[in-house]
């Protein structure tokens, strides 16, 4: 139960990260919600896959939670980048469990900052492995001033945009989804 609610939460926070990005590109201040990821995640309009997403999967609920988690939030245009009709097939009902496996696997329970990361990053020699809620390992490295993550299925996907806090955790937007 423990992992459907973080998952839950790291898909809520994967939909809510972009929007919020999105809006601080015009206003710097605006690092921090005071909703959680999935109400935050509800009003960005470039994080509306995700969120359609997170309501097929069920993990509206989880990921509204007390958390914490972190949650790397795909774009609406990282989702684009997937196969065509890969979105569509995961949101059909029969399809809800592996729905709800790649949004988990984009969810970290604990709050996990940029500064964080980049902290595992220089004690691991160059590179850090997080476990995600779905059990999979995401591998996070630095490429030029950026952090890179890459999923077991060898995609590599970079954080756009950081530390977008809520009051149940941390989103960091990504270009990319994550495959486990």
């Amino acid at each position: 139960m423990k992992l459907k609610i973080a998952l839950a939460a790291t898909a809520l926070s994967l939909v809510m990260a972009p929007a919020v990005a999105g809006t601080m590109k015009h206003h710097a201040a605006a690092k921090h919600h005071s909703g959680t990821i999935v109400e935050s995640a509800v009003g960005t309009q470039d994080l509306s896959t995700l969120v359609a997403a997170v309501k097929a999967a069920g993990l509206v609920e989880t990921l509204s939670g007390t958390g914490p988690f972190t949650v790397f939030a795909p774009t609406n245009a990282a989702f684009a980048k997937l196969p065509a009709g890969t979105v569509d097939t995961l949101l059909k009902p029969e399809n809800k469990a592996a729905l709800t496996g790649v949004l988990t696997y984009h969810v970290v329970a604990g709050k996990v900052t940029s500064a964080d990361l980049a902290k595992l990053i220089k004690a691991g020699g160059g590179s850090a492995v997080v476990t995600t809620v779905a059990g999979g390992k995401l591998t996070a490295k630095w490429q030029g001033k950026q952090i890179v993550l890459t999923d077991a299925k060898g995609g590599k996907s970079t954080v756009t945009a950081a530390n977008v806090a809520a009051s149940n955790g941390v989103v960091h937007v990504i270009d990319g989804v994550l495959l486990p």
